[in-house]
C-alpha cells in the first residue's frame, strides 16, 4: 500500500520496508558521493543549458574540505584540468628484469591532481549554479519505486526521478565467482629527503626491481623537486598485506634502490580500487545508476579511475538528453574482453605481472600502450599491444573463457 502526495512534500511506503513517515525534498536528480564522479557530473549538468531546469542535489557524509587522496593520468595535450595540476612529467622510467628504461612520452604529459584542488575547484563551479543544492548527509538506504526514486538518509528523505550513486559495496565484489576480482591497493608516503634524490622531470611509472613475494608489486614514485616526492608502493593482487608491510617497502627502497636514509614523511595515503570485469549493470534500474568505482568506472586493466569517469561522464550527459532508461547506459565492448583477459591471467598466476607489463614496454612505445588503454586505438594497434604480450598466456586465457 502507498500513498503519495508530492505537493506538501510528504510520503509513506508500506510495501517495501519503508515503515515510517519522513518529510520528503522532491528533485529532478540526485547525485550520491561527491568524489571524482558525483563532482563531474554535477558540474556537467550545472553547466549545460539543456539541464538548467531540472532541480539536482549532490549528497556526500563528507564536506571535501581535506586533501584525502590524489589522481593522476595521462593526457595528449592541454586538457580540462591543466588549471588546477599539481605537476606534469614529460618522462616516466619503467624498471624490472625484462626492460629498464626512462621513456619520453610526448606528446603526452603524465599528469598529477591533488584532491583538494579539485574539490575546491569543483565545489566552487557548482556553487554558481542555481539549480543546484550541495548537502552533507550520509546516505543510508536507496529505493527505485519505478515512478520516482527515495533516498533515505540519517536527517531526511529525499525523492528524485533520477539517482545516480557512486557508493561501492565491495562486499558484493568479493563474495561473487564469476569474475576474478584484483585488488589495486597501495600505500605512499610523502617524503622531504635532506639531500638531492629524485628527478623531478620523471615519473617511476613501474619499477618491478623489488620482491615480487608471488604477486604483482612495484614501486611508484612522483617527484615533486630533486627533494620532494610520493613515493607508494602498490600491488595488482587478491589479498591485501598488513600495512607495516607496505610501511617496510617504502623505507628500504628509500634505502636500497634511491640511496636515501636521511628523510622526514610529510604525510601518509593509502588506497584500494577494485580491478574487475564484473558487470555492475546488474546495479541499475529505469531511474538509478551507479557512477565511479560502483559503476565500474576504474579502469579493469590499471585501476585508473579519474579520466575515465571524465569520458563517463560526458557520455552519460549526452545519454540523459534522450530520455532512456538508465539500466541502457552501460555497454560492454571488446576494450572490455581484453581487460577480462588479463584479469583472468593475473588472478590464476599472480605472479606474472612483470612478465606481461615489462614485455608490453620493452616491445611497444609507451604513446600507444597509453592510446591502448584510453580505448582509443583501432583494431590494427590493439592487435600490435597484444602480440607484444606473452602470447601463450592470452592464447590459454581466452581458450578458457570461450570453452
Amino acid at each position: 500500500m502507498q500513498s503519495k502526495s508530492f505537493s506538501g512534500k510528504h510520503y509513506s511506503q508500506r510495501s517495501t520496508g519503508i515503515d515510517l513517515k519522513y518529510s520528503m525534498d522532491a528533485f529532478d536528480y540526485i547525485i550520491i558521493g561527491a568524489g571524482a564522479g558525483g563532482l563531474m557530473l554535477a558540474e556537467a549538468l550545472g553547466k549545460d543549458s539543456f539541464f538548467k531546469h531540472k532541480s539536482i542535489l549532490l549528497l556526500d557524509k563528507d564536506s571535501k574540505s581535506n586533501n584525502d587522496r590524489t589522481w593522476c593520468f595521462w593526457e595528449d595535450g592541454k586538457g580540462d584540468f591543466d588549471s588546477i595540476l599539481h605537476k606534469t612529467w614529460n618522462n616516466i622510467y619503467f624498471g624490472g628484469s625484462i626492460f629498464d628504461s626512462r621513456m619520453n612520452i610526448s606528446p603526452y604529459s603524465y599528469k598529477m591532481i591533488k584532491g583538494i584542488d579539485f574539490y575546491s575547484s569543483y565545489k566552487n563551479k557548482i556553487a554558481t549554479y542555481p539549480n543546484i543544492t550541495f548537502k552533507t548527509d550520509r546516505v543510508l538506504n536507496i529505493e527505485d519505486l519505478e515512478q520516482e526514486v527515495v533516498v533515505k538518509t540519517e536527517n531526511t528523505s529525499y525523492t528524485a526521478k533520477k539517482v545516480f550513486n557512486s557508493i561501492l559495496d565491495y562486499k558484493v565484489l568479493k563474495t561473487q565467482t564469476k569474475y576474478p576480482l584484483l585488488q589495486q591497493h597501495f600505500i605512499g608516503w610523502f617524503v622531504k629527503t635532506e639531500k638531492p634524490v629524485f628527478d623531478m622531470d620523471q615519473a617511476t611509472f613501474m619499477d618491478f626491481s623489488i620482491p615480487q613475494k608471488g604477486n604483482t608489486r612495484f614501486m611508484y614514485v612522483l617527484p615533486f623537486s630533486e627533494t620532494e616526492a610520493l613515493v607508494e608502493y602498490t600491488l595488482f593482487s587478491e589479498n591485501l598485506l598488513p600495512e607495516a608491510e607496505y610501511e617496510e617497502a617504502i623505507a628500504s627502497y628509500l634505502q636500497e634502490q634511491l640511496q636515501c636514509s636521511a628523510y622526514t614523511i610529510l604525510e601518509k595515503e593509502k588506497g584500494n580500487i577494485p580491478m574487475t570485469c564484473f558487470d555492475f549493470n546488474i546495479f541499475n534500474s529505469k531511474n538509478l545508476l551507479h557512477i565511479g568505482m560502483a559503476g565500474g568506472w576504474a579502469k579493469p586493466s590499471s585501476g585508473y579511475t579519474f579520466r575515465y569517469a571524465w569520458k563517463k561522464t560526458k557520455l552519460l550527459v549526452s545519454f540523459l538528453k534522450e530520455d532512456k532508461p538508465l539500466h541502457n547506459f552501460s555497454k560492454k565492448d571488446r576494450f572490455w574482453f581484453y581487460d577480462l583477459l588479463l584479469l583472468d591471467i593475473l588472478h590464476k598466476d599472480n605472479s606474472k605481472g612483470e612478465l606481461i607489463f615489462g614485455h608490453l614496454f620493452k616491445n611497444r612505445s609507451p604513446q600507444l600502450i597509453f592510446k591502448f588503454l584510453d580505448e582509443e586505438t583501432n583494431i590494427w594497434e590493439e592487435l600490435k599491444i597484444i602480440t607484444a604480450c606473452p602470447i601463450l598466456d592470452f592464447t590459454k586465457a581466452l581458450l578458457r573463457r570461450l570453452f
